[in-house]
């Protein structure tokens, strides 16, 4: 689970500092379309801020794996996800115009989602500090 959480810092925190400052030039690479006003700029920025607020949560969460919180965000990433998969497949199904980043954002959201769901399966990674036993 560690590298599971380490992994998925990185790549939110990277592309929340990424919305943060180019929003427009994401979306456009998403979906082919521009954030031609201010307001939409600012959601972009928004989103930014809460990808950016994922990365941070599983960065603190990766140096205790076997707590309820660190699973908490685990399945919260998961949830995330298989979001990020139909809400950007729809989009890359339905429109006439996507972004060249589309379809390899969507192949990254389906296996962070495989990968988060088979953590949470794992009996291994679930296991509360509390029952482990030391020999």
């Amino acid at each position: 689970m560690k590298t599971l959480l380490t992994l998925t810092a990185i790549l939110e925190a990277g592309a929340g500092v990424a919305f943060l400052c180019f929003p427009s030039l994401l979306v456009e690479l998403l979906l082919g379309s521009t954030l031609d006003s201010p307001a939409a700029r600012t959601l972009g920025r928004v989103t930014g801020t809460a990808l950016l607020a994922l990365g941070v949560a599983c960065w603190l969460a990766r140096q205790d794996t076997q707590s309820r919180a660190a699973r908490g965000v685990v399945a919260a990433m998961a949830l995330y996800n298989v979001g990020a998969v139909v809400i950007l497949g729809i989009a890359g199904a339905r429109s006439g115009t996507i972004g060249v980043g589309i379809w390899p954002a969507v192949a990254l959201h389906a296996a962070m989602s495989v990968w988060c769901i088979a953590q949470m399966i794992d009996k291994t990674s679930l296991t509360p500090r509390s029952s482990i036993r030391h020999t």
